[in-house]
């Protein structure tokens, strides 16, 4: 019987979310594989803006809406044909 079970590493020890169902010194093979947890989008930008981070508003991302739009657009002149 194979059971995926979902724990948190403690130094040497891993603490289960769920309890085992085999009996009590029951031989076991067990293969660790870190879960990555998808974040909702925004959240590594908001951890990482420090004092920011509970201050952004709206008007920052029109603001930075505009920046990226002029960006967008090219400042050399065109070649006329």
């Amino acid at each position: 019987m194979t059971q995926i079970i979902h724990g948190k590493a403690q130094g040497r020890t891993i603490i289960l979310d769920e309890p085992l169902e085999l009996a009590l010194g029951q031989e076991v093979e067990v293969i660790v594989r870190p879960v990555n947890r998808t974040r909702p989008w925004g959240d590594g930008i908001r951890s990482s803006a420090g004092a920011l981070a509970e201050s952004w508003s709206e008007s920052d991302d029109h603001i930075l809406a505009e920046i990226q739009a002029d960006r967008k657009h090219s400042s050399r002149p065109e070649i006329p044909e």
